[in-house]
């Protein structure tokens, strides 16, 4: 196997299942879908109520829905993300506003940094896709410094990403291999990885995923952009892309809040506070 060069120098043998989810969250660009949660995303963030100079640690930050907003409170923000093409979207967005984020190539299993290097380790629908969500667990405690904080907002097996989840896993079966990134949303499970921290709080929220079209559209341009479906649809023969993109249309159209030919749909998840 190959070597993967990260930003501190270090080489890390290339990992099928790293690739794996490198190749998946590549495909399209989840940028676009990104915007549909940016403000869940921002007050996430404001409910932090991060000091000003604090160092914080966006893993899995993806465009930097976290990072941007995390930045503009006065916080020293590095993000992290496997995907080169999100980072480069992210570091746009921080320059466009005249921000001191910086955005390092990376993987959440082995994270590229010193131990208790942060005040604040925070994701939001990032870390829990990790392939090995125990290892991921073992990097948050282990950069966050004695008395700082493991922010995380995971999407939960009842609310609407999950049940978007199940239908589709009926047609495209996920990977035997990696347990459901739906266990992070789950307060045992989460008990577990985070076990030894100081303390932990666990609230249930609802983030709002908003598109300036119909639900019919939304399954479009999840089908365009967004990786995990690209490849869920792209692993199915024309008859079953059919059945999903209706059976998804209807699931849609059925969560749908609004009225005036937009989409609007509530999401649950597990809000994740631990104090290391």
């Amino acid at each position: 196997m190959t070597a993967i060069e990260l930003p501190n120098g270090s080489a890390v043998p290339a990992d099928p299942r790293r690739e794996r989810v490198r190749a998946t969250w590549s495909a399209g660009d989840v940028g676009r879908i990104a915007t549909s949660h940016a403000g869940g995303a921002a007050a996430f963030v404001a409910r932090l109520d991060l000091e000003p100079g604090a160092h914080v640690l966006d893993v899995a930050c993806g465009t930097g829905n976290l990072a941007i907003p995390a930045s503009r409170a006065g916080a020293v923000v590095v993000g992290l993300d496997i995907v080169p093409a999100l980072l480069a979207q992210a570091r746009a967005a921080a320059a466009a506003e005249g921000l001191g984020a910086r955005f390092d190539e990376g993987d959440c299993e082995e994270m590229p940094y010193e131990d208790a290097s942060f005040d604040v380790a925070m994701s939001m629908a990032g870390a829990m896709f990790a392939a090995r969500p125990e290892r991921a667990a073992a990097e948050l405690l282990r950069v966050v410094r004695p008395g700082g904080r493991i922010a995380m907002a995971n999407w939960t097996s009842r609310g609407f990403v999950g049940e978007m989840g199940r239908l589709t896993a009926a047609y495209a079966p996920p990977p035997a291999d990696v347990p459901s990134p739906l266990l992070w949303g789950d307060e045992t499970t989460v008990r577990a990885r985070l076990a030894g921290v100081a303390s932990l709080r666990l609230v249930r929220r609802h983030a709002v995923l908003e598109f300036p079209f119909g639900p019919s559209a939304v399954v479009e341009e999840l089908r365009a952009w967004y990786g995990p479906t690209v490849r869920e649809f792209a692993a199915l023969d024309a008859p079953a892309r059919d059945a999903l993109r209706r059976a998804l249309e209807a699931l849609w159209a059925g969560h749908n809040r609004a009225t005036d030919g937009t989409t609007r749909v509530e999401s649950e998840y597990l809000d994740v506070l631990a104090i290391r």
